[in-house]
């Protein structure tokens, strides 16, 4: 499917599969209770370790729960919990704090892991699922819960939880180019 983007005075038809993929995204909030094929699990796992990552340090770890009663046990107290409750998958994406950067540059993981997170949410459309982030970190009683459901140390931190399935519903993407949000050369210019 080609989209149509407004640039300046013409429109410009996007033959990227990549642009179109990005572009077509939304949340997905609602699953069929099929299972997702092992196979499509590890693409998913694959691009998002093929995400950019400062110093290549790659400060991520991924936890995959297809048991109902750990998805159970994390919708509890957790962000989610009926999308948690009614899908097939999530993955806790993380970032090990024992790869982090030292110093003033330890934070990069959130950004690593970020990105790790967004190439996962881009896999999964691209295989034909649905998939929702929901944050956990910084918020410290939600990343709490979902160390202590599954088990993780201390130096494992839990970013998000990407909830994903086939989609039960068909959310039109949202248009969200704004040119105020843009400067160039400059701020305010």
């Amino acid at each position: 499917m080609a989209l149509m983007f407004l640039m300046g005075a013409g429109a410009v038809e996007a033959q990227n599969s990549v642009i179109d993929n990005i572009m077509t995204r939304t949340s997905i909030r609602k699953f069929k209770p099929q299972a997702v094929e092992d196979a499509k699990i590890e693409t998913m796992l694959r691009a998002a370790m093929a995400a950019p990552t400062a110093v290549n340090k790659q400060p991520w770890h991924f936890v995959v729960v297809t048991d109902k009663k750990v998805l159970d046990e994390l919708a509890g107290k957790g962000r989610g919990g009926d999308m948690l409750r009614n899908a097939p998958l999530a993955i806790v994406v993380c970032g090990n704090l024992e790869k982090a950067l030292d110093g003033d540059a330890e934070e990069f993981w959130v950004q690593d892991v970020s990105a790790a997170t967004e190439n996962l949410l881009l896999a999964a459309h691209s295989l034909g699922l649905g998939a929702v982030w929901t944050g956990l970190y910084p918020i410290i009683e939600r990343a709490g819960h979902v160390n202590s459901v599954l088990g993780m140390p201390e130096y494992i931190m839990p970013l998000c939880t990407v909830i994903i399935g086939y989609p039960d519903e068909q959310p039109t993407p949202k248009n969200k180019w704004n040119p105020e949000n843009v400067s160039y050369n400059k701020f305010g210019k």
